[in-house]
């Protein structure tokens, strides 16, 4: 089967305009994420899916592929429905723009799942919380899963809700794994056939309420496979992060 990884791009954004082109070490952000994304194993090829020449002019100046979208969409899934109509791929991993310390790991972890079932339409990772901090942020977005590792829910809040600990959370109960919980990895893999169904969906009231374009899929009965991962990464929202992201590198030269 063939797979192909797309990297949707835009330069407009709310927090951190212009993100995609923010030099790392003498490097743009998307040639990081394109060349990390280039070395996963099940990946015949990387494209960047931007509606904007100043990216597209980048990625074509590291020798990268980049196809020209439309620039009124709303969301990167739409942006990857796109562009999947014009590829032969079977499978299409959707990696994050400003994911530059993705490991390669991530992205072949999480594509067997379509690969060993051919009824499941999408697939995503999950990692260990470890924090109490994490546990409790709604810029952590947690997952729960069933007995097959298909997804129950996705949330902003705490989940689940350990009733009988709630007054007695710790950091250490997490660590040692007393309370099993899980983040959600923004790392995407569909069938192809699969993406258009995805963009033709109206946008439903748990994603609405939540604003997590994933519950849409759930909402309307598909399945979606998770598969737990140890790799991290940094994703770059705002400059701060970006400085995590500098000071991660730096400490590994």
């Amino acid at each position: 089967m063939k797979i192909t990884a797309v990297i949707p791009a835009r330069y407009a954004s709310t927090r951190f305009e212009g993100k995609a082109l923010v030099d790392i070490m003498g490097k743009p952000m998307v040639q990081h994420v394109y060349e990390r994304a280039s070395r996963a194993s099940l990946v015949s090829e990387v494209i960047v899916a931007t509606d904007d020449e100043r990216i597209a002019d980048c990625v074509r100046a590291f020798g990268g592929r980049v196809e020209m979208t439309s620039a009124a969409h709303e969301t990167g899934t739409d942006r990857l429905a796109e562009v999947a109509q014009r590829l032969d791929a079977d499978i299409i991993v959707n990696v994050q723009g400003d994911e530059p310390l993705i490991d390669p790991g991530m992205i072949d972890q999480a594509i067997p799942p379509l690969l060993q079932d051919a009824t499941l339409p999408m697939a995503t990772l999950k990692t260990r919380i470890k924090t109490l901090h994490d546990f409790l942020s709604p810029n952590v977005v947690k997952v729960v899963t069933d007995l097959c590792g298909n997804v129950l829910y996705f949330s902003r809040s705490p989940l689940p809700f350990f009733r009988d600990k709630w007054n007695d959370l710790k950091d250490d109960a997490f660590v040692s794994g007393k309370l099993l919980c899980y983040k959600h990895v923004g790392l995407y893999v569909y069938r192809r056939d699969f993406l258009p169904v995805f963009a033709s969906l109206k946008p439903t009231y748990l994603e609405l309420a939540e604003k997590l374009e994933q519950l849409r899929v759930l909402e309307n009965g598909h399945r979606i496979k998770v598969v737990e991962t140890q790799f991290e990464s940094i994703g770059v929202d705002t400059p701060g992060d970006l400085d995590k992201v500098l000071a991660k590198l730096k400490k590994a030269e």
